[in-house]
């Protein structure tokens, strides 16, 4: 991990001033399951509070583990009862069956690129890029993956690179170009500098006497 921000600190002057303000990288990680794809699912779209209480009560349904088999045995309406919309009762069972089938194998995932765990995950209803995203990052472990389509990169990029509108993924990739292999790690800083508005950093300076040292909160998968 040194290794990476070292390299991002050289290699990006704006990054470096961030990666300065956050302090060591704290990047946290899940094991890369299906217990991990089903909660990312849950958390689309939804807070943080609402999404942990209803993927609660579906782990409480389902006997206190969501496997695939727990999630076959459920009905729809014991899952409705969870909190579960329809469409994401829908996603959630179509994960089962690709599991169930062998179509997404958990423990080959590891071993496959980049590349291949996108297009195995994308295949799965409700899962997109930047859900395949985010399992490579937190559950994968994956150095160097650039989350052009999210909006926390996106507004992190359009604050810190003083972009007038939300940067295009096209130009948030000619930004990245020497972020590489490492990005990651630079997406977390990315992420983690939303945590700061102007008037607090610079408050925070003062009373520092230089670098504002704020509270560093664990980056989540969802």
């Amino acid at each position: 991990m040194k290794k990476a921000v070292d390299h991002l600190t050289k290699s990006d002057v704006i990054l470096a001033s961030i990666i300065a303000r956050v302090g060591p990288c704290k990047l946290t990680y899940r094991d890369p399951s299906f217990e991990m794809l089903a909660r990312a699912i849950v958390f689309q779209q939804l807070s943080t509070k609402a999404a942990t209480t209803i993927y609660g009560r579906l782990e409480e349904a389902a006997g206190g583990r969501l496997t695939p088999e727990a999630v076959q045995n459920l009905s729809v309406g014991e899952m409705r009862r969870a909190g579960l919309s329809r469409q994401k009762l829908g996603y959630i069972r179509d994960l089962a069956e690709h599991a169930l089938s062998g179509k997404v194998d958990f423990a080959r995932l590891p071993a496959m690129s980049d590349e291949q765990v996108i297009e195995a995950l994308t295949d799965i209803k409700g899962v997109g890029v930047w859900t395949a995203h985010m399992f490579l990052i937190f559950s994968l472990r994956r150095p160097n993956v650039l989350p052009v389509g999210d909006l926390g990169v996106r507004m992190a990029v359009q604050r810190a690179y003083k972009k007038r509108k939300l940067p295009t993924p096209k130009q948030i990739e000619q930004i990245a170009k020497g972020w590489h292999p490492y990005c990651s790690y630079a997406a977390w800083y990315l992420w983690r500098s939303l945590e700061f508005t102007k008037d607090k950093s610079t408050t925070q300076a003062r009373r520092h006497g230089g670098k504002p040292k704020p509270k560093v909160r664990a980056a989540r998968a969802s």
